[in-house]
């Protein structure tokens, strides 16, 4: 992983005014505050709530959702895709922000769900905009072609210039992505080229990052 001083030299890195009563500094890591990002042209900051007093939000309180459907996912949802967790994601935008990588970060949820908030630099692909029983294939090849990268080649698709997508939901107990994900492999998308995020916005919250509207 790059080391964290790369981001405070290399990034515009901010570092929030402590407001009064707000207590200690809440940062990423003991040497990171905040990070921007740049996404289609905007900025993005992400960083942490710096209330010590700060609680989970209502909508990712609850601990006992029915399953099915919402049921506990694994660590690995295939094989190829890579499980990563907050740092390693921001490494990701980081390397994208250098130009090093080109990648894109997906929040797989429905609209109503990412109406409410998510990470600072996603854009909004929701499971069923690429379902194959949900969608339609016009749909879904505009999505690859414009969105992804990938090129269709009689009848085929080629993703050797394929954008590295960095797939989130809910969290362990949401399915979206992961239904994104296995909907993706089936189109042949290349597994290294797809990570996965499994905390998502349950760990997200949970650990006080920001969020914003899409």
């Amino acid at each position: 992983m790059r080391i964290i001083a790369t981001l405070i030299t290399a990034l515009s890195i901010t570092t929030p005014a402590w407001a009064a009563g707000h207590g200690q500094p809440v940062g990423i890591t003991s040497t990171l505050s905040s990070v921007e990002i740049t996404q289609d042209g905007r900025v993005f900051t992400i960083e942490r709530n710096q209330d010590n007093d700060a609680v989970i939000v209502d909508d990712y309180a609850k601990t006992s959702r029915p399953c099915p459907p919402f049921c506990v996912q694994p660590m690995t949802i295939a094989p190829g895709v890579e499980t990563i967790g907050e740092l390693e994601m921001i490494q990701m935008l980081e390397q994208r922000n250098f130009g090093e990588l080109d990648a894109l970060l997906i929040d797989s949820r429905t609209p109503d769900w990412a109406a409410k908030g998510m990470i600072p630099g996603a854009i909004n692909v929701p499971w069923t905009t690429l379902s194959l029983s949900k969608s339609d294939e016009f749909t879904i090849a505009d999505v690859l072609e414009t969105q992804f990268g990938a090129i269709a080649l009689d009848g085929l698709w080629d993703f050797s210039n394929a954008k590295t997508l960095i797939l989130y939901c809910n969290g362990p107990w949401c399915g979206q992505s992961p239904t994104n994900i296995r909907t993706l492999l089936t189109l042949g998308y290349p597994a290294h080229k797809i990570k996965w995020y499994r905390g998502g916005m349950q760990a997200w919250e949970g650990l006080g990052f920001n969020t914003v509207k899409p």
